[in-house]
């Protein structure tokens, strides 16, 4: 994929980028050149290829899906600034 002058003044129109025509034809080569490499990158096969979430094998332990209530009730309503029988009292806020 080529880029021409037209299209950097136009990308750049919309980006709200101030560029000097001077630069124009500089910045269509420089874009048409990244064009180039990713169209380049896109011809590699990549079917056998699983995708990478990081390049150190992590090994991930899976623990019990418990319902608990934290164990800390008191050390959380020590906060509160009013409570009653172990919940936060809130004001109304539906009539």
């Amino acid at each position: 994929m080529s880029v021409d002058r037209a299209t950097v003044a136009r990308v750049a129109d919309l980006a709200r980028i101030a560029i000097p025509e001077d630069q124009l034809d500089h910045l269509a080569s420089e874009l048409s050149g990244i064009l180039a490499w990713i169209e380049q990158l896109a011809e590699v096969d990549t079917s056998g290829v699983e995708p990478l979430r990081s390049v150190h094998p992590i090994r991930r332990t899976w623990r019990a899906d418990e319902v608990t209530d934290g164990g800390c009730r008191e050390a959380i309503l020590a906060n509160a600034p009013e409570r009653e029988d172990g919940y936060f009292v809130v004001p109304r806020v539906v009539e």
